[in-house]
Parts: C-alpha cells; sequence; structure tokens
C-alpha cells in the first residue's frame, strides 16, 4: 500500500491566538493517531482558514483518523465551519526527487 495524504480545511470563528492555544494542546492527541506519519498545522488568518496536512502510512489509516473520535470532535466543533477533507496517495519515486519525505 502506499502511504496517503490528508488534506483538511475549514473556517474557524474564533481569534488566531485562541486557535493556535486550542491547536497546541490537541497536538499531542493527533500524535498519537495510528498511522500517522506527520501533520503540518495550517493557517491562513486573513480568511479565517485552517487545517493540517497529514501523511498517513496508508489509506486505511487515513479513514480510521476520519472515522474516529477525534475527527468527531473536530467535525462538531460549533466554531468551525465549510469543513473538506481529501485524500490523496502519494507518489513516492518523483516526491523523492523533490526531497519530499515518502518511505524508500
Amino acid at each position: 500500500m502506499s502511504e496517503s495524504i490528508l488534506l483538511i480545511e475549514f473556517n474557524y470563528s474564533f481569534s488566531k491566538e485562541e486557535y493556535e492555544e486550542a491547536a497546541t494542546q490537541l497536538a499531542p492527541l493527533f500524535a498519537e493517531l495510528t498511522g500517522l506519519r506527520w501533520k503540518i498545522w495550517i493557517m491562513n488568518e486573513a480568511e479565517s482558514l485552517a487545517g493540517g496536512i497529514y501523511m498517513f502510512e496508508d489509506e486505511d489509516s487515513v479513514q480510521d483518523y476520519l472515522n474516529g473520535p477525534l475527527a468527531a470532535q473536530v467535525k462538531s466543533h460549533p466554531s468551525l465551519s465549510n469543513l473538506t477533507a481529501k485524500v490523496f496517495q502519494v507518489m513516492a519515486e518523483p516526491s523523492a526527487v523533490t526531497r519530499g519525505p515518502v518511505a524508500g
């Protein structure tokens, strides 16, 4: 199976500082996700848009996260809206050439 990238985006309706504090508190929970290799937290303050770019070992791990309690907590948060989740398979060979952190 190939590694999978998950891209999640959503709008938030609280301050940048409040979002950063919440993200810092939640980061250890995300770090414990089965199959998660890494997560990059992203934010566009001007558009009140945030989310994450995740690399998972495989698509099964992505689906386990998306169907699990942590994703449910994010999806149901009253200050988050317009959530989208897109899954991509990693193209390992060209990604390795461009220094992507992929399995060999």
